[in-house]
């Protein structure tokens, strides 16, 4: 059973760092539910406070995704119909995903731009606006992906740290 939380836990990780780029997969917190798999084997004993402080984070920084590329546009001189815009963008990009992957970054910064428009901002501003929308979103990824990276090292480590009694006939 400890192989198999191990093995499913790695694959977590990876599809937390995967998830760091794609809207549709919360990277972080997904990442988080491997160093809970790892903290199930009968080998590894992590404990609750440390389990809490990451859950916090990934936490954290899963909320904060959505809220950054707004901030950046605000940021930038966006008023609150390009803060609007940016977040129908964002929506946009989750549940219709024409554009694929791109998508999320082109989705936000055309809400902004068009947010912007719409409230008779000249094209300037409306496209300097739009930038902060994008700066905030390769922010936010940023963060998400440092997470994800920084818990697969811990899951390694920790997995590394306790091989002999994970993989006892490897000794």
């Amino acid at each position: 059973m400890d192989i198999f939380l191990l093995i499913l836990g790695f694959i977590l990780m990876l599809v937390g760092i995967i998830g760091s780029f794609l809207p549709i997969l919360p990277g972080p917190p997904i990442s988080w539910v491997g160093l809970l798999l790892l903290h199930f084997t009968s080998v590894i004993d992590m404990t609750w406070t440390f389990l809490g402080i990451t859950l916090a984070i990934a936490l954290l920084v899963f909320a904060l995704d959505y809220v950054i590329p707004a901030l950046g546009t605000k940021k930038f001189g966006g008023t609150k119909a390009g803060v609007i815009g940016t977040t129908a963008g964002l929506v946009v990009a989750l549940f219709f995903p024409i554009l694929g992957p791109f998508g999320i970054i082109i989705w936000p910064f055309i809400g902004a731009l068009v947010g912007e428009l719409l409230n008779k901002a000249d094209k300037k501003t409306a496209t300097k606006a739009a930038f902060g929308s994008f700066l905030g979103f390769l922010t936010g990824t940023f963060m998400k992906f440092l997470v994800a990276i920084v818990y697969l090292g811990m899951f390694i480590s920790e997995a590394w740290q306790h091989k002999s009694a994970l993989f006892p006939f490897f000794s």
